[in-house]
């Protein structure tokens, strides 16, 4: 049996509508907290958190970029090689989720932002239903992997890691794969910004605007089957 995720306790906080945004700030928000109500509500909003810094005070902080990166579904380049190497792995859901935000957590990592409180709530969102994993396995051992957010249509990716060479793209195409069904047309692969490595993989840029309209559009979409939970 499948069933929907498990609706977290409302939030007590209301955000700011985006029609009050600053139209050239991809910082709409501070404050309230990393509750699973909260987070549902922010991403269903177009708003995603990290910690900001602001004055020497470390502060939460809700985005929502003024460029969107976006993976569109028919868009990710695949080269031979890729398809080459993804045969190499296995492909897993939700078996090692911890361990995924973990080591997209590591304290060696460049730009780290995933702080433990971030991990216990992705935790959180997760055993609720929300939150996933995809991993690339191969001989037994997690060689990499991403984890994001899905609501309805929308799949809001948040990091990935690789311990071995095309493990991380391996990820991505499997979840490009799977979110390939009759509603593809409607889903949104939100990938927050536009990187020069995310560009190679087929990452582009849209309007703050047009990125919540066709938000609006994925929130009616239900989700793929892959990411239900098991009853």
């Amino acid at each position: 049996m499948r069933s929907v995720p498990i609706a977290p306790a409302p939030t007590p906080w209301a955000f700011p509508h985006h029609s009050t945004w600053d139209p050239d700030d991809d910082l709409v928000a501070l404050g309230a907290d990393l509750e699973a109500g909260t987070l549902v509500t922010a991403y269903a909003a177009g708003l995603f958190p990290m910690p900001v810094t602001l004055d020497g005070d470390e502060q939460l902080g809700w985005f929502s970029p003024v460029e969107r990166g976006v993976l569109p579904l028919d868009g990710m380049r695949v080269p031979r090689s890729l398809r080459r190497s993804a045969r190499d792995f296995e492909i897993r859901i939700d078996t090692a989720f911890d361990e995924v935000v973990a080591q997209c957590g590591r304290t060696d990592r460049p730009d780290g932002w995933i702080t433990p409180d971030f991990k216990q709530a992705y935790g959180r969102l997760h055993r609720l239903g929300w939150a996933h994993s995809v991993e690339a396995w191969r001989d037994g051992r997690l060689a990499g992997g991403l984890y994001g957010v899905a609501v309805g249509g929308l799949f809001a990716g948040e990091s990935m890691f690789h311990h071995e060479r095309d493990a991380s793209k391996v990820a991505l195409l499997a979840l490009v794969d799977l979110l390939q069904d009759q509603h593809a047309a409607h889903r949104v692969l939100d990938v927050q910004w536009q990187t020069p490595h995310l560009a190679s993989l087929g990452v582009v840029s849209r309007p703050r605007a047009e990125y919540l309209e066709a938000l609006e559009r994925a929130l009616r979409v239900p989700l793929p089957d892959a990411l239900r939970m098991d009853d």
